[in-house]
């Protein structure tokens, strides 16, 4: 078991959908991977708050195995975000965006954490992912976020980042986006070209797609092989009666990701795809009450009972050969 270093905000939001609405709940894209991460192992946390930030918000992280040393308490007010959903909850309109003192983060990697073996970048500006790159030795694998202000403002910056990063996480849009294709295949391909040895696309209701390099190519900055053979796994989304708020899903899905490769220690296809089932059955869980209220009930049997559960919808026999060719 390895722990991961996670870099990424700590927020409180206000979230309003078909289903209800909640005012200044606990949220951010590091605390939904945080807590998601922490059923696999321990996760040490780099992200920043101000002096607003409530005691009985860090007792509930500290709880969940993760690492607060590299929380920086800064003079201002904590993230704020505001958001909106209709009945297409694929769909988000952003309202407010309070940066407050986030703004100014600079994040600063605790000394214990400069050998971390696994890391994760959240969607900070990529000239601060390269940083935190910098400060750690030798990571076995480094895996990364962006979203769609990112793309469309610091895109070289971005390419600049990926030389480094083994594996990158978007949705479809931000691949598309990110590519300049509208064809998920090219997409993943064309990003396969500038560093990443796979590209974990997320489609939200659609289940997720995994692009990767086959493992006879060379091995790239990042941990995980370039060039060769591209090679496709998919994973349908598990199927809920009751979905209340997706704010958190996409963060609890890379947490289930690299939570679960972390906590077994390896990056190979089998675990890869293993992993991919993990982050969906921590997304689905996520999803079904607002802000982290379900995983916060969430127990280690129930992630269990569902990645099983996956397991048997998505398996199929090989087919049988007819005993009589049809004829051409």
């Amino acid at each position: 078991m390895a722990s991961i270093l996670a870099v990424g905000s700590v927020a409180y939001d206000s979230v309003k959908t078909p289903f209800g609405e909640v005012e200044e709940v606990l949220g951010g894209s590091g605390t939904y991977f945080s807590v998601a991460a922490s059923f696999f192992t321990q996760v040490d946390l780099v992200a920043c708050v101000g002096e607003d930030f409530r005691r009985q918000d860090v007792q509930f992280l500290e709880s969940r195995n993760v690492d607060l040393e590299g929380l920086e308490v800064m003079d201002g007010q904590t993230f704020r975000w505001k958001g909106e959903y209709g009945y297409d909850l694929n769909e988000r309109t952003t309202l407010d965006t309070q940066l407050n003192v986030f703004s100014d983060f600079q994040p600063k990697i605790p000394e214990k954490d400069r050998k971390s073996d696994y890391v994760f970048l959240g969607n900070i500006d990529p000239a601060l992912q390269r940083e935190v790159i910098s400060q750690v030795q030798k990571p076995q694998l480094v895996a990364c976020d962006t979203m769609d202000y990112w793309i469309d403002g610091h895109f070289e910056s971005l390419l600049e980042t990926l030389k480094y990063v083994g594996i990158l996480l978007v949705n479809d849009s931000e691949a598309r986006q990110l590519a300049r294709e509208a064809n998920l295949v090219k997409a993943a391909r064309k990003i396969l070209g500038w560093g990443p040895g796979i590209v974990v696309i997320k489609r939200g209701e659609y289940g997720v797609l995994m692009f990767q390099m086959d493992h006879q190519a060379s091995l790239g900055q990042g941990g995980l092989p370039q060039g060769g053979e591209m090679s496709v796994f998919g994973a349908p989304a598990y199927p809920l009666e009751d979905v209340f708020d997706p704010t958190g899903a996409g963060d609890s899905f890379a947490g289930g990701f690299m939570g679960y490769l972390a906590g077994v220690n390896r990056s190979d296809a089998q675990a890869m795809r293993q992993a991919i089932i993990f982050g969906s059955v921590l997304a689905s869980f996520s999803v079904e009450k607002f802000s982290l209220d379900r995983l916060k009930e969430l127990t280690y049997t129930e992630i269990e009972l569902r990645y099983r559960e996956f397991k048997e919808m998505t398996h199929f026999e090989d087919f049988q050969e007819l005993p009589t060719a049809l004829p051409s």
